[in-house]
């Protein structure tokens, strides 16, 4: 590999990290319009895991918007994050797959609407499908497999 293929390797990777960091942020900061515009045109978002839909960028921003209503106060960890670049159309780079796991820390909104004590925590694992675009890596597809919640203190099992 030559020294300009390892440096467009880095600064792509550099690039979809912060991609996610964007998305994490635009969820924790309810920043929806920010959230459309981290995806394709055609970019969906799958939470069914977790509860959710799956649904255009969208839809899926609208239902969100909606149930983090609950939750005032909201911090996504994502960490382990597994990069893997792909090919298409013969182009090397053009596709990337992230397998990111996380954990999701959030307060309900207490009796007089401020947050009140941590009470809901959950995590697991997000694939991120992302594509490069004339404008940047933008998300192609996120998929949500959430693996534990605890509601409480209480362990709870993520369908509930």
């Amino acid at each position: 590999m030559t020294q300009r293929v390892e440096l467009a390797t880095v600064m792509d990777r550099l690039a979809v990290d912060g991609l996610v960091t964007e998305y994490a942020v635009a969820v924790d900061d309810g920043d929806w319009e920010v959230y459309r515009e981290l995806f394709t045109a055609d970019g969906r978002a799958d939470y069914r895991s977790a509860g959710g839909i799956e649904g255009d960028a969208a839809q899926v921003a609208g239902w969100l918007a909606n149930a983090m209503r609950l939750f005032p106060v909201r911090q996504h960890l994502i960490v382990n994050r597994r990069v893997r670049f792909d090919a298409l159309a013969h182009d090397i780079g053009d596709t990337a797959r992230i397998s990111a796991d996380y954990v999701n820390p959030m307060l309900s909104a207490g009796t007089d609407g401020g947050p009140s004590a941590p009470d809901f925590v959950c995590g697991g694992r997000y694939a991120f499908a992302l594509l490069r675009t004339e404008e940047g890596w933008r998300l192609r597809e996120v998929v949500v497999q959430e693996k534990w919640r605890s509601v409480h203190g209480q362990p709870s099992d993520p369908a509930t």
